[in-house]
């Protein structure tokens, strides 16, 4: 069974299938890409759907002894969120020391003060990462979207799954869990978790005490699989070169699984580089949207990816929210960053890159049986969509579609509305500019815009203090937040202080004064 995959099973299998390939100069390049080491000695369990990941981060509270760092986009007040607060004040009750980050934007009208307020009371420490400040009207664009949890040093999980009742669907009312996947990660690689969750932790307040990481040379080697975590910052763009690289360095295959897909034109073209040079690349998308009125954004960039020869699939069910990647039977990627701006340069990100050929095949038995559960768009008149049998590859007829019911906006995904708000200006942009020929595909898209700006230019016509009042408000907000920084600055300055974020130059910091966190 998939998500019985155990590294451990297969000795005979090597553990650096890159390395062993392409030697030394691929395996410096990757480091360098994603600013992340290659470490041994890991096991890796895959883990699909809320249904093996939910107990399986249970499990590993429970039995926490020293400590748990839980950080998730969403952490909903709902049963699967009680659930998971009983099990987290329990264990801080017991006197382990359990440290809790959660996103300001993703908890939005999802979770109420008093839900945190009584995790808190249990002893659990609870901070929100980025809410909305008066000084800094534009930072809530940058969004902890990580999805990880670490116990003890021993055991840690990394997933695109939030802790919301919706990724287990509702069987009552017919309504399927959410498609997503996670992993189960032991082994040495856990030090690099740990630092990553501490690299949030001082992002909003003080930061860890030295001593409580675990460092890597006390934990014990797990298995043999091959392993890096590349944990995205705002401005670093680590995952993104990795994901240009694997798009490069790919042979034969390249699968994707993506929830918000949105590429850049530098991605798109790696992508379609890749399938001219006859590798298979494939696209596995949503076929329903948690946001559905973004669902014509996301259509209008099939057609440059199908006519490259890549092939695009839409998930039938409720919502596909996993974000993963596999290539050439070796290498696959398995996190919480989507391919669009959003996750590659705007948000803290957290996702493992495994270098094994088990891993890697069980993920892609896992990517046909997605396949067996949706539907391939090809370029025919209509955009006619037709079923895939993925043992044949042979369109063999129109497929069903499955209830989509459950699917709504309750997620509140920031990386949904980047994509969505990244494709519709490019489409817009070639209207305008004719940089490029647009297609029959966005003429939708194009009258949705039209009629939008018609009608808020008909508005600024006849009543202008609707536009012009929220206007005048954000320009006054900027300006006060912009004044109240350069008075604080000058304040700064006149105690004697160095001016934050100045550029200044220094030298290279002896053992005695290096921070005892690592800096991305």
């Amino acid at each position: 069974m998939l998500t019985d995959f155990d590294t451990k099973t297969s000795p005979s299998v090597p553990a650096e299938p890159l390395r062993r390939r392409d030697g030394a100069l691929l395996d410096r390049a990757f480091t360098r890409a994603a600013g992340a080491p290659l470490v041994t000695g890991n096991d890796v369990r895959l883990l699909k759907d809320a249904a093996e990941n939910y107990p399986a981060w249970l499990a590993a509270i429970h039995g926490a002894e020293h400590t748990v760092y839980f950080e998730n986009y969403i952490f909903r007040e709902d049963g699967t969120g009680a659930e998971f607060a009983e099990a987290l004040g329990a264990r801080a009750r017991g006197g382990v020391r359990v440290r809790v980050i959660y996103d300001w934007m993703g908890g939005l009208g999802k979770t109420s003060g008093r839900f945190w307020r009584s995790l808190r009371e249990a002893g659990v420490e609870v901070r929100c990462f980025n809410p909305l400040q008066f000084s800094s009207p534009f930072a809530w664009v940058h969004r902890d979207h990580r999805k990880t949890i670490t116990v003890d040093g021993r055991v840690g999980f990394i997933s695109g799954l939030c802790v919301d009742h919706i990724w287990g669907g509702d069987p009552k009312r017919g309504i399927e869990p959410w498609r997503d996947t996670g992993i189960e990660v032991r082994g040495p690689v856990l030090c690099d978790m740990e630092r990553a969750f501490a690299q949030v932790w001082a992002a909003t307040g003080a930061p860890l005490p030295a001593d409580e990481l675990t460092p890597r040379e006390s934990i014990a080697l797990a298995g043999d699989v091959a392993m890096r975590i590349v944990a995205n910052a705002p401005g670093n763009t680590g995952l993104f070169r990795l994901d240009q690289l694997i798009a490069a360095a790919a042979r034969r295959t390249l699968w994707l699984t993506d929830a918000y897909f949105a590429g850049i034109p530098p991605y798109v073209q790696a992508l379609r580089a890749a399938a001219g040079d006859g590798v298979d690349v494939r696209l596995l998308v949503p076929g329903a949207s948690d946001i559905p009125i973004l669902r014509p954004l996301s259509q209008s960039g099939y057609r440059p990816l199908l006519e490259a020869g890549i092939r695009v699939f839409e998930w039938q069910g409720t919502m596909l929210h996993a974000k993963t990647a596999v290539s050439d039977c070796c290498w696959a990627r398995v996190g919480s960053s989507n391919l669009n701006i959003a996750s590659w340069v705007g948000n803290y990100e957290m996702d493992a890159v495994i270098e094994d050929e088990r891993f890697a095949a069980a993920l892609e038995q896992l990517y046909l049986a997605d396949l067996d559960h949706s539907v391939e768009i090809v370029l025919r008149p209509r955009r006619r969509r037709f079923a895939l049998d993925t043992k044949t590859s042979q369109a063999t007829g129109s497929g069903a579609r499955r209830e989509s019911a459950g699917v709504s906006g309750s997620s509140g995904s920031a990386s949904r509305a980047a994509a969505g708000a990244l494709r519709l200006g490019r489409t817009v942009g070639a209207a305008l500019t004719e940089q490029r020929v647009l297609e029959p595909a966005e003429a939708r898209l194009l009258f949705l815009v039209g009629a939008l700006l018609l009608g808020l230019g008909a508005v600024a016509l006849y009543w202008p203090l609707v536009i012009a009042a929220p206007f005048s408000v954000m320009l006054a907000w900027i300006s006060i937040a912009l004044l109240a920084r350069a008075h604080a600055l000058r304040r700064q300055r006149r105690a004697g202080g160095q001016p934050a974020k100045s550029l200044v130059r220094t030298t290279a910091a002896s053992p005695d004064t290096e921070p005892h966190l690592p800096r991305d």
